[in-house]
This record gives structure tokens, sequence and C-alpha cells, in this order.
């Protein structure tokens, strides 16, 4: 009986240092996690794993500037915060990310360790707030980040950031809507001009909401607004997959293996689209990470290199 709880309490402490000792042997690659999320908390109540800063001060060289009103509806105010380099030669490029939460949740300030982090690099970022599903339903919330990109395209003069070299960047919903915008989402018959968008990058996101899993997903459901027997129009029309066409910016995509909540298929069915169009793609997969994934310090740090790296290749 000794040996046998012995031998399973070593068993259980070499699953928990793999992923560490991976990182250690292969620095290069993505970093490997743990497949189910109990072992994820584990590892960062033990030590193994750290997580981001959630709140970071503000550095001295980056200039702060929030609740910048880029709509209104009704009484409601809809904002946006950017984050500059205070010593600049030139325009900057523009990172405008749009946070996650299952379009129920989250908020602007979410990612403010990447917006420091990537002001710190020399570009200007922002952050968006949008409708939720508890103020309206599909198609508030993409509405509001198409309004929100017409205020960033109209603005770039008076805030010192390159309007020609804007990327776009999401988590899991946030992805959605970064994906709907910067492929060219539309209502109706004509197709409207895109927004000049460079580049794109899809954290988890979902394409296509046609799919069985969508269909029944409450999170999907719940932002539609309608059962997808009752409107399945519209489970397409807010699919990012509806857009897709050879001229669309170039798209780096990262997903983790055993995310439980975005089928990992769906990113995979994105890349081998793209490739199909030829839209240069960038396709990370990140094993036995699940949703959320870039809360680890690891997983994030290993993200913002693939990011650094996609974005020289396509806005500097």
């Amino acid at each position: 009986m000794f040996k046998l709880l012995l031998t399973l309490v070593l068993l259980f402490v070499f699953v928990m240092s793999s992923p560490r000792l991976l990182g250690w042997l292969y620095p290069n690659r993505a970093p490997v996690g743990y497949h189910f999320e109990e072992l994820d908390y584990l590892a960062v109540g033990v030590g193994l794993e750290s997580l981001v800063e959630r709140k970071p001060t503000v550095p001295y060289a980056i200039h702060e500037i929030k609740n910048i009103e880029y709509k209104r509806v009704g009484e409601r105010s809809l904002q946006l915060d950017l984050y500059l380099p205070k010593q600049l030669n030139e325009q900057a490029p523009l990172l405008v990310f749009i946070h996650g939460g299952g379009w129920r949740s989250g908020k602007r300030a979410d990612y403010l360790p990447y917006l420091i982090d990537f002001a710190e690099k020399g570009y200007a970022t922002a952050t968006v707030s949008y409708r939720l599903v508890k103020d309206s339903i599909y198609l508030a919330c993409v509405e509001d980040i198409q309004d929100a990109m017409h205020w960033v395209f109209q603005n770039g003069e008076s805030y010192g950031y390159d309007t020609s070299r804007v990327a776009l960047i999401g988590g899991s919903a946030g992805a959605h809507l970064a994906m709907l915008a910067a492929y060219g989402w539309y209502r109706g018959e004509d197709k409207p001009a895109k927004f000049p968008i460079k580049a794109v990058v899809d954290i988890y996101g979902p394409v296509d909401f046609r799919t069985e899993y969508a269909q029944t997903q409450p999170l999907v459901t719940d932002f539609i607004g309608h059962a997808y027997d009752e409107k399945p129009e519209l489970y397409w029309e807010a699919s990012p997959a509806r857009y897709l066409s050879a001229d669309d910016p170039p798209t780096l995509i990262l997903q983790g293996t055993s995310d439980q909540l975005l089928p990992p298929s769906q990113s995979d069915w994105l890349k081998e689209e793209l490739d199909r169009l030829g839209v240069p793609c960038e396709y990370y997969r990140f094993p036995l990470w699940p949703h959320a994934m870039d809360v680890v310090q690891r997983v994030n740090d290993y993200a913002q290199l693939r990011m650094d790296a996609f974005f020289e290749r396509y806005l500097l």
C-alpha cells in the first residue's frame, strides 16, 4: 500500500512539474499546460505558475488618456482609453484591444497588462468598451465596435497615432468582435468598404456560429437573443466566417488545445480557410492550455513574443 501511494505521489509530482521542465528544455516553443483547469489552478496555488499583474502601474513614460467618449446611446456613454508613449519621433502604430467575457461581462481595463507592455515597446494602444448582453442583444456590441473604429480612424492626428497602421486584437468574445470589424461585417445585400485594418489577432475567438456546439452554447444563444431554429440567419450574419475573403488582413491565431469553451476546431478551420484564400495567417497552438490561458505569465510572455514578430512583419 505504501509503495502504491508513493508511486502515485511521484507520478503526480512528475505530471505537475513536466510543463515547467519542458519549458526549460524548449524555451522557444509554446509553453505546455496541465490540460485540466483544476491542475492549472493548483499550479498557480503551489507556485509553479504565476499570473499576470492584472492592475499594473502605468509607467511615467506612458501617457494614459482615459474615458474618451466615442459614442452615446441614450444616456449611456461608451468610452475608450488610450496609452501613448510620451517620447515619439513619429506617429506610432495603434493596437486596439477588445476585451472578452462572453458578451455578458468584462471591462476594457482587463487588457491593461497588454496595453502597457506594448505601449512601452513604442506602440499606441487603445481599449474599448461596448454594450453587453444585459444592455442589448446582437447586434448592439457589433455596431459599437464599428462606431469605435470610425472614431479611431477620424482622430489619429489629434492623438498622434498612425491610422495607416492599425491592428485589432481580441480574446474570446473580443476576438469575435475584432474579426467582424477586420473582415468587414455588414448587414443587407450591399457590402460597405472595410476599415483599413492592417492586422488582426484572434486569441481563442469563435468563428462560425452555425456549428452544432454554437447552436446550443448558452453564451452564444444569449448573445444572439434567439434560438438557432428561430433565427438561423442571425447566427450566420454574426459569424466572422461569413466575411472571409482574399483581401482580409493578415491574421494571427492563438489557441489552447484543451479549451473546453471554444473548440480548437474553430481556430483550425479558420487557419485552413485563410490559407485557402491566400490570406497571410500564423497559427500557434498552446498544448494542454484551456480558455483564458494568457492570464498565466508564461503563456502571456509567449503570446507577446508571437505578437511582437507578427506586428513587426505587418505593422512596422
